[in-house]
C-alpha cells in the first residue's frame, strides 16, 4: 500500500446466498484510492456498485479479500469496531434518506 493511499482493496468479494443459490456481487476488485483524489464508481444496474460502497462505507463486510481504510485493516473488524469508523472516518449520503415521515426535521 503506498503512503499516501486512504483506500485499498485487495481480492474483495461479496457472496449472498438467495434460494440456495450463491450470488456473486463482487468478484476479486483491486481499488486503491490515494488522499485528495476523486473517484467515481460507474456501471449498469446490478453491477455491483451500491455493493461496493457498502463494503467501502463499513454498512457491509466482505466476504473474501482485505480492505485497508487510513492504514486500519477493516475487513474483519468486528461490529462494534466498524461503527466507531463510520462514526469518525466516514461520510455517507444515503439515495433514500429513511426519514421518519411522522417527524420533523425540528423534532
Amino acid at each position: 500500500m503506498t503512503d499516501q493511499a486512504i483506500i485499498r482493496l485487495a481480492g474483495i468479494t461479496r457472496e449472498y446466498l438467495m434460494g440456495g443459490e450463491r450470488i456473486r456481487a463482487l468478484a476479486g476488485i483491486d481499488l486503491e484510492i490515494g488522499r485528495n483524489e476523486y473517484v467515481a464508481i460507474m456501471g449498469p444496474s446490478g453491477s455491483g456498485k451500491s455493493t461496493m460502497m457498502n463494503v467501502l462505507g463499513c454498512l457491509d463486510t466482505p466476504s473474501s479479500g482485505q480492505y485497508w481504510l487510513n492504514g486500519h485493516e477493516v475487513s474483519r473488524m468486528a461490529d462494534d469496531d466498524l461503527a466507531r469508523i463510520r462514526n469518525r472516518e466516514i461520510g455517507f449520503v444515503f439515495q433514500t434518506f429513511n426519514l421518519l415521515p411522522r417527524a420533523s426535521a425540528l423534532s
